[in-house]
């Protein structure tokens, strides 16, 4: 009888083991299966936000590299993922870049066209795939994209233009250097500055030298080769503004450029440039992360962001 008493307590005891050892073994279990389903929707979540591409024209330019910078700085202030790429002023090596951006699966496409007409099929290959897409100081002809953000070139290239002629007086020979081919920069410094060159200047030379410092001497060395009673200049950029500077080697010759690059600027305050045109890079590249940060979490944009211009002169350069 006492055999048996002990038996059943025995028995008694390793059930309540055995129900203590199932209990503490649960709670881990729920725990573990709480934390990998916390860790799935983070991944989820990280996964949705997604990255953000940025195609540049070049960043062989001051003005790019300072929009470049000025939206690398707003994706970190935002902690969104940004992967830059260069084109290198070659609308071939643009559409490949997009396309390598495209089968990254970014949410969003920030494009600075090299050539607004030649980079129009893979922004559209991008919106076929639904990405959205934002485009940063050049429009892209002929697609519809989620926002534009750009300066008044149209306004700005038209103060240099009215500035020359203040200087240097009506029907005052003047060049003109332009941008990139089909670039809407160059399509839209070319109105303003013909808008009012065409009534008030005598324009005997206009080519483009690419937005290149280099090219810019060259073509201005040629320009005055074959007009060398020239008396004004209106560059497209800063770049090709300061290559004409060093072709006209100290003749008396006013030259007025555009994007007021740092260079520009030290042109501006020694009297080399009599005037540049002033954009924001900078805000320009942070705006459009934070436009595309806005895309990114189902907010409704603008479709249009102009970024204010002002003319820079030795009057208030400081």
């Amino acid at each position: 009888m006492k055999l048996k008493k002990i038996a059943a307590l025995l028995t008694a005891s390793l059930m309540v083991l055995s129900m203590a050892a199932c209990g503490s073994g649960n709670k881990p279990a729920e725990t573990e299966a709480a934390a990998t389903e916390a860790a799935a929707e983070g991944g989820e979540a990280a996964a949705e936000a997604g990255s953000v591409g940025l195609s540049l024209s070049t960043l062989n330019n001051p003005f790019f590299v300072t929009l470049s910078d000025g939206a690398e700085a707003k994706a970190k202030e935002l902690g969104v993922d940004l992967i830059v790429v260069d084109a290198g002023d070659d609308s071939a090596k643009q559409t490949s870049d997009i396309e390598d951006l495209i089968s990254k699966d970014i949410k969003v496409l920030i494009v600075n066209p090299v050539d607004s007409d030649a980079v129009a099929p893979a922004v559209e290959d991008a919106i076929e795939k639904g990405i959205k897409v934002i485009a940063v100081d050049r429009v892209v002809n002929g697609v519809e994209v989620d926002c534009s953000i750009a300066s008044d070139n149209v306004a700005g290239a038209k103060m240099a233009a009215e500035y020359l002629v203040e200087l240097a007086g009506e029907k005052a020979k003047t060049a003109e250097l332009e941008g990139v081919n089909g670039a809407s920069a160059t399509i839209d410094r070319g109105e303003g500055f013909h808008s009012v060159a065409d009534e008030k200047l005598d324009v005997v030379a206009s080519q483009t030298a690419n937005f290149n410092r280099a090219e810019g001497m060259t073509v201005m060395e040629n320009m005055l080769q074959a007009n060398p009673d020239i008396k004004c200049v209106f560059a497209h950029n800063d770049e090709m503004a300061l290559g004409a500077i060093e072709a006209i080697s100290g003749k008396d010759i006013i030259v007025a450029g555009f994007d007021a690059t740092d260079d520009a600027i030290e042109a501006v305050k020694e009297g080399t440039m009599a005037a540049t045109v002033a954009q924001q890079p900078d805000l320009m590249g942070a705006t459009a992360v934070e436009t595309a940060a806005k895309l990114m979490a189902g907010e409704s944009v603008e479709k249009t962001l102009p970024v204010e211009v002002s003319l820079i002169t030795k009057d208030n350069v400081q």
